[in-house]
């Protein structure tokens, strides 16, 4: 095992030249800690928010970001049980607590570390952590969606959307999405039962429509601006709103007190109970990774690029990062030619 790495760094805040490939040491790990060797990692919002500076408070530079890893375990703490080196695992790290997964090695505690899907690749299982995670917490624990309720998801052919999708059909719920005309048939594919082309029609109408009125029980937002106004809107009675978004702006929530609606705002928790249960429907072939560009770690920058304007420019799924050198760059179409 090298003391140093590979690193991709963060230098200031701003746009995607702001990092730096650099060698950088590892860090040591405790006793109830893991060091991980990264095979893949992948790019969120939450990424390209904290290198334009969203968070500067939270993240003192110079810093290694990022918030995904798939790899194998090459060394254990002292008192650590649960793995043993050679292990395949995945995770999310702690989410400003630390050094995060840009990078070819990762120490982590134990406690945040899940065991890989065996069914999937680094890539893959490095594309779900974060979403997975999220969605979970959003959809059990949060708003705790029930068989044969309705749900409407926004964003359906994002890297979030996709997976809250199957998430949701494999609970049993009847799920609505909002998408381009373009992408109808895709989130259909997911398991949507119907989709919305939120760029030609009002939702609003067109789910109060699909639901003869009656509205649905959850609202999942991941796409911010007056989503929050408007949700109670399509909301049945005592309807929950499920929301990962920063409010940028004040919100009239007045029509939200007639339907008896909650709010909930989710910044995900990081544990190893939410990994075993998204592996549980991987394994069972509920759930499954939609990637939509993979680049190596020295074009890091660029996969920031991607994911920014992506929703514009046909990118469907997660943008990944292959640490190892071990997939095939891939980038979307419409992307490629622009």
């Amino acid at each position: 095992m090298s003391d140093t790495m590979k690193a991709v760094v963060l230098t200031r805040f701003g746009g995607p030249d702001t990092f730096e490939v650099q060698t950088l040491p590892v860090a040591p790990f405790g006793a109830r800690q893991v060091r991980v060797r990264v095979h893949a990692t992948a790019i969120n919002p939450l990424d390209y928010q904290i290198r334009r500076g969203d968070y500067a408070d939270y993240v003192p530079l110079p810093a290694v970001i990022g918030h995904d890893i798939s790899g194998v375990i090459e060394a254990v703490g002292a008192d650590v049980t649960e793995f043993a080196p050679g292990d395949e695992v995945y995770y999310t790290p702690k989410i400003f607590g630390g050094a995060g997964s840009y990078a070819e090695v990762h120490v982590a505690d134990v406690d945040l570390v899940g065991r890989k899907p065996r069914n999937i690749s680094h890539v893959e299982a490095a594309s779900l952590t974060l979403v997975g995670g999220t969605v979970w917490e959003a959809f059990v624990i949060r708003a705790q969606l029930q068989v044969g309720e309705t749900i409407l998801i926004h964003g359906g052919a994002g890297g979030v959307g996709t997976i809250a999708i199957q998430v949701a059909k494999a609970i049993g719920a009847r799920v609505v999405t909002t998408a381009l005309a373009r992408d109808h048939d895709f989130v259909c594919s997911l398991g949507a039962d119907d989709a919305v082309d939120f760029a030609s029609t009002d939702y609003v109408e067109a789910v109060n429509a699909l639901t003869g009125g009656r509205g649905v029980d959850v609202v999942f937002d991941t796409i911010g601006g007056d989503t929050l106004t408007r949700s109670p809107l399509v909301l049945a009675p005592l309807g929950r709103v499920v929301s990962l978004v920063d409010l940028a702006t004040p919100q009239n929530l007045i029509e939200a007190w007639g339907r008896n609606a909650s709010y909930h705002f989710v910044f995900t928790r990081q544990n190893r109970g939410k990994l075993d249960a998204l592996t549980t429907l991987v394994e069972r072939g509920l759930v499954r990774p939609v990637i939509g560009a993979v680049l190596p770690l020295d074009r890091l920058a660029e996969g920031h690029e991607v994911l920014e304007t992506g929703s514009r420019r046909g990118l469907r799924g997660k943008v990944a990062i292959d640490v190892s050198g071990e997939a095939k760059t891939i980038v979307p179409p419409l992307m490629a030619a622009a």
